[in-house]
């Protein structure tokens, strides 16, 4: 994954070039914005904390083909890695956590509280949590790559099924669902 903010830290820069599209997919729709040149977002339908829709700028369809290209082959199964230039927008705190979460390896996954403790002792598991679902780049920062720490699956903004479904996949399973 490649990320590059384009921006310093708490700069932002939405709503001045946004604009998105809609990729119907076999997980549903997904939204996809960006601003500047840079993806910013990537929300299911009711997605948690997904800005207002007045803030994803026009809707459009050029300029987002190797993105829906990317997507396509990571659903199909045939992609494990992304290779996109993101901006995902928050908190240091927040980034860093989503540092940690892009180094996950496909296929894999890992406990809130191991995320917490390489950000150091003090760090709450639910602070993780918190930041987790505030993910704007859904998939392509592969928050659905992060479990309970028995394994159990716990909160997605894009929903429990959808998260199934995605470990599904990157486990060799795609036709479970």
């Amino acid at each position: 994954m490649t990320t590059d903010t384009g921006t310093q830290p708490g700069q932002r820069t939405a709503g001045l070039t946004a604009e998105h599209t809609v990729l119907a997919t076999r997980l549903g729709e997904l939204t996809i914005v960006r601003d500047g040149g840079l993806l910013t977002g990537l929300y299911f339908p009711h997605h948690w904390y997904m800005p207002s829709p007045d803030r994803f700028g026009p809707r459009t369809g050029p300029g987002f083909e190797d993105v829906t290209r990317q997507l396509g082959e990571y659903l199909d199964g045939t992609r494990m890695e992304f290779g996109l230039a993101l901006d995902a927008r928050g908190s240091d705190f927040q980034r860093r956590v989503w540092e940690l979460i892009a180094e996950i390896p496909y296929g894999r996954t890992a406990p809130y509280g191991d995320l917490a403790r390489r950000l150091g002792d003090t760090t709450d598991p639910r602070d993780v949590g918190a930041a987790v679902g505030r993910n704007p780049l859904s998939i392509l920062i592969p928050c659905h790559r992060v479990v309970g720490s028995t394994g159990k699956l716990t909160g997605y903004a894009g929903g429990l099924t959808r998260k199934r479904a995605l470990l599904d996949l990157e486990a060799g399973h795609p036709g479970l669902w």
